[in-house]
């Protein structure tokens, strides 16, 4: 499965407001930098128009593809993302690496979800990683803005998929300003790596071919990020929110798949990211782990199983909008593996 993953191009992501420093970024990728050879989509639209039904027929390269002096290459997804991906599928192995601009794009579910389960796709490809450009100086104004019946605004749902934070223009705040900020996006996404920047120029190496949009990025979650933040959400008056949590024990599997049946048909909407480390009774050493964006949830064993001696440790991550805390840990601890239920 790993080395299947190795010969797939890495897309990634990168979502943010008008006014974040996109353009710029795409430009110091395009003009400046020399290290990577990047083909950079930009989407003309708020919206990416994907139609699943759609396999590229044609295969000639995109009309409007623009070539770099350093290798990079530059086009407009107009309209149909599915078609210019096939496309570029003969060409994909001239790049290191893909980075789909979205402008506006609130939910990158469709995009991922498109990726993951059409052939043509993911045949050539995989998400790398989400990556969120926030404008230090404005991004309170954008997480701020109150939607007609509570609606989770845009800025929050950025914030919310992201596996990395680029903060940008952290040079226009004062280190005050910026320590609160990070605070507050912890809250909103605890398990997101916050890189700070300037001018838009980013360590390219922590944004693209990191591998972050995977089912084993939960293995190398900090163990802190699953302590009860209690007292801090109770001043918190943002939407989304993370919960991470933990437990040790053997989950029963049928309980288990019930319990997230449930869950995902009465909140999928609600859940934006989840994800999973699980062990079951009765399979042994096998260590399971999961993934989802919304209702669309990967599951399967992880590359290394449980090692002799080591504890059996449930860890669980949900990133969505108006999570209890407390009623997911008891909703989950009720899946635990009795002895007396044989």
């Amino acid at each position: 499965m790993a080395e299947q993953a190795e010969n797939l191009t890495p897309i990634t992501v990168i979502t943010g407001f008008l006014g974040a420093g996109k353009t710029t970024l795409v430009n110091y990728i395009l003009k400046e930098q020399n290290k990577w050879k990047i083909a950079v989509l930009e989407n003309e639209f708020g919206e990416v128009s994907i139609d699943d039904g759609l396999v590229a027929e044609s295969l000639d390269a995109p009309e409007d593809l623009i070539t770099m002096d350093n290798g990079c290459v530059c086009c407009s997804v107009r309209g149909d993302l599915v078609r210019t991906l096939g496309q570029l599928a003969k060409r994909r192995k001239d790049f290191d690496a893909m980075i789909l601009e979205t402008t506006g794009l609130a939910d990158p579910a469709p995009i991922v979800y498109t990726i993951q389960t059409n052939p043509k796709m993911s045949d050539n490809y995989r998400i790398d990683s989400i990556v969120c450009l926030a404008d230090a100086k404005h991004i309170n104004m954008h997480l701020d803005e109150k939607k007609p019946d509570g609606a989770v605004n845009e800025a929050q749902h950025q914030v919310a998929f992201a596996d990395k934070i680029l903060l940008n223009k952290v040079d226009l705040v004062t280190e005050d300003e910026k320590n609160k900020l990070k605070a507050r996006l912890n809250g909103l996404n605890k398990f997101a790596t916050v890189i700070e920047t300037e001018r838009s120029r980013a360590p390219l190496d922590q944004i693209l071919a990191v591998n972050s949009f995977n089912m084993e990025s939960i293995l190398t979650y900090d163990p802190n990020f699953f302590d009860d933040d209690g007292e801090k959400l109770e001043h918190r008056t943002d939407l989304v929110q993370s919960v991470g949590i933990q437990f040790g024990g053997n989950l029963h599997a049928q309980w288990f798949n019930m319990f997230m049946m449930d869950l995902l048909r009465e909140r999928a909407e609600d859940l934006y990211r989840t994800k999973g480390l699980l062990s079951f009774h009765g399979q042994g050493d096998t260590k399971f782990v999961f993934q989802g964006v919304h209702e669309q949830i990967n599951f399967g064993p992880a590359q290394k199983p449980w090692a002799e001696g080591e504890e059996r440790v449930n860890k669980f991550v949900f990133i969505g909008k108006n999570l209890n805390r407390k009623e997911l840990t008891k909703s989950l601890m009720e899946c635990l593996y009795k002895e007396d239920e044989e």
